[in-house]
């Protein structure tokens, strides 16, 4: 006889598990918000630390967004924004521990795109492995 199988809900299973929420919905509040992932992509993979530069390479962001961007991932720690004391005086950005822990979920998500969407990334439509395009595993290391 087979058994019958107990559906749990969300709830129920965080409640079993001792969570106040969902890990994956907390992430998504960060990450869903428009823009977010393109700036720590452009400063992880393209080196990129000023507005100017982000305002320049991200296609439709305008300079409001990005300020409110950027000031939301510094204050959830995944950014920092220093001012130089050079003058004229400007902000750079760069990645905090917590934002360079997203390497590896970066480079796992351009896998996903790799193999299963070749035909959105590649013009010749065929799949590969971001090792094998990048020979390297993580967007980081690019351009070391």
């Amino acid at each position: 006889m087979a058994q019958e199988l107990k559906i749990i809900t969300l709830k129920d299973h965080l409640k079993n598990w001792g969570l106040k929420g969902c890990p994956i919905n907390n992430s998504l509040k960060i990450f869903q918000q428009k823009f977010a992932l393109n700036i720590i992509r452009n400063m992880m993979l393209l080196k990129q630390s000023k507005f100017s530069q982000f305002l320049e390479s991200i296609e439709g962001i305008n300079t409001k967004t990005l300020s409110i961007r950027l000031k939301e991932l510094e204050t959830y720690g995944l950014i920092e924004r220093k001012v130089t004391q050079q003058r004229p005086l400007h902000v750079e950005y760069s990645l905090t521990k917590k934002g360079k822990a997203l390497d590896p979920i970066l480079a796992l998500m351009a896998e996903f795109s790799f193999q299963y969407e070749p035909e959105k990334i590649f013009k010749d439509r065929k799949p590969r492995h971001v090792k094998q395009f990048f020979r390297t595993e993580f967007l980081s290391k690019v351009y070391d």
